[in-house]
């Protein structure tokens, strides 16, 4: 990490816990508006140096943050009701069902 917190992408994909290859697919996906993780569409912020963008690429540490949060998968409580019918039982029949024996 440099001094005003820009990471390699390297660094960047470490932090994630992805290849180095996954986030340079996510960087074209997000540049087209097609990267979308855990349902929410997303942009990533980051910087490409040279004359003509063909130089290295630094991602700022706040942005890599954002994007941990964005990753965090939030488990959805099953809601109380009426239990569901057993898929062994059906109405109307009153034999075990499957193969004869």
């Amino acid at each position: 990490m440099t001094e005003i917190g820009l990471l390699s992408t390297r660094d960047a994909s470490r932090s994630l816990g992805i290849a180095t290859a996954t986030l340079y697919g996510w960087l074209g996906l997000s540049k087209q508006g097609r990267l979308v993780l855990n349902g929410q569409p997303v942009t990533i912020t980051y910087y490409q140096t040279g004359a003509r963008g063909q130089g290295r690429i630094r991602i700022p540490a706040g942005e890599v943050d954002r994007l941990l949060s964005l990753m965090l998968a939030k488990p959805i409580l099953p809601t109380v009701g009426v239990p569901s019918v057993r898929a062994h039982f059906f109405p109307g029949i009153t034999v075990p069902l499957g193969r004869p024996r």
